[in-house]
């Protein structure tokens, strides 16, 4: 079997060297994983040697992900890596609003004349850029996830009252959220009591306008909107709309459009959301150990079409890896065939999310090609491979 990984970006070497022992590359012609970061998978086909591709970063929208699925192809991305460095944009952005900084800065930036003037001038000028405190002002955070948590946590700390909603917030992140934090039983009350409100959701269809004109109309006069997850969550002419009927006195974003642009009134900045050296490492380390585990050992963590998959192997066994597609009795089907060979079962795990499934089998003897490719016959079988002793 190839022990090929193809890199569709520039990957940190920090990751990369996670993956010794791997020919690593961008032409690689049999590649068992991919790892990328921003290029866009659509439309690329993967060679059939493709088990698993992993995405160093949260967002999957470059990832044609219902394709690979259908291939058995399990996708991961790096929920959390990059957390604080989007936490850290997000309070820089608020701060930015606030404080009006950009204009005072392009106001600075267009001053002449000798020092006298140019202190003249700036007394004179920064009655136009009157801002105000974060203390006491509410901050709304619509998804409470990695990065959504770090956000309240640290508006918390700066003095500000947070209201929260995420319906589905997962367990090990309302351990981590800070008791504050006040919890909404709607995302409409969070737009209509927030001075300032910021996204952290994925984009999906349930997400996409997520920020639209209704709810922008509840929301305080003046207020900011502040979004460093996607842009497809905001309805952007209902933005532009309540920024020009004073709903909204700042929008600041991290993805620049034709038609935001030269406002005075947005602040769009390239992308920068987890463009640190720390950031990319974390992404890149944690994509990279994924990948390897699932490789190794058929360990699935943080997938975003497979389920969580983990069992310990007894030494000397060797491993069946199944994706499947979630149908009854595709368990015993395999059963019966590993029977039919004489290779008893030493442990098993069979674990489903939505209409897929996947299974690892650790079996005592070796197993030949005549009974893998009699599993991978089975109907409903995507993918399946061994991992020998």
């Amino acid at each position: 079997m190839s022990n090929q990984i193809r890199t569709y970006n520039a990957i940190s070497q920090v990751g990369l060297d996670r993956l010794d022992g791997y020919q690593i590359g961008p032409d690689l012609p049999q590649p068992l994983g991919v790892l990328v970061r921003s290029a866009n998978l659509h439309g690329v086909d993967l060679p059939p040697s493709v088990l698993g591709v992993a995405r160093a970063g949260a967002g999957t929208n470059n990832i044609p992900v219902p394709q690979l699925s259908a291939r058995g192809i399990v996708v991961f991305n790096t929920p959390g890596a990059n957390a604080n460095a989007v936490k850290e944009l997000v309070i820089a952005g608020m701060l930015l609003a606030a404080r009006n900084l950009a204009p005072a800065l392009n106001f600075t930036g267009g001053l002449t004349g000798d020092d006298r003037q140019i202190q003249e001038a700036t007394e004179k000028g920064k009655k136009s850029f009157v801002g105000f405190e974060l203390p006491d002002r509410t901050l709304g955070v619509v998804g409470l996830g990695a990065i959504g948590v770090q956000v309240a946590n640290a508006a918390q700390a700066l003095g500000m009252r947070v209201l929260g909603y995420d319906p589905q917030i997962a367990i090990h992140h309302a351990w981590q959220l800070s008791a504050d934090v006040e919890r909404a039983a709607t995302v409409e009350e969070v737009f209509a009591g927030s001075d300032l409100l910021t996204v952290h959701v994925p984009l999906v269809d349930a997400t996409r306008a997520l920020v639209n004109a209704e709810r922008l109309a509840l929301m305080k006069p003046g207020s900011v909107l502040l979004n460093f997850a996607r842009g497809g969550i905001v309805e952007e002419p209902a933005v532009l709309a309540a920024l020009d009927a004073g709903r909204l006195s700042w929008y600041v974003c991290d993805f620049p459009s034709s038609g935001l642009l030269g406002r005075p009134d947005v602040i769009a900045l390239p992308h920068l959301g987890a463009s640190t050296a720390e950031a990319e490492d974390n992404c890149a380390v944690m994509a990279a150990e994924q990948l390897r585990a699932f490789l190794e050992r058929g360990e699935i963590t943080n997938s975003i079409n497979f389920p969580e998959a983990s069992l310990r192997r007894a030494p000397g066994t060797h491993r069946i890896v199944i994706a499947n597609s979630n149908v009854p009795n595709m368990v015993g089907q395999i059963s019966t065939v590993l029977a039919g060979a004489g290779l008893n079962i030493a442990d098993l795990l069979n674990t489903s999310r939505g209409e897929l499934a996947y299974t690892l089998i650790d079996v005592e003897d070796q197993v030949g090609d005549t009974v893998l490719a009699q599993i991978r016959s089975i109907d409903g079988v995507l993918n399946a491979r061994v991992i020998q002793a």
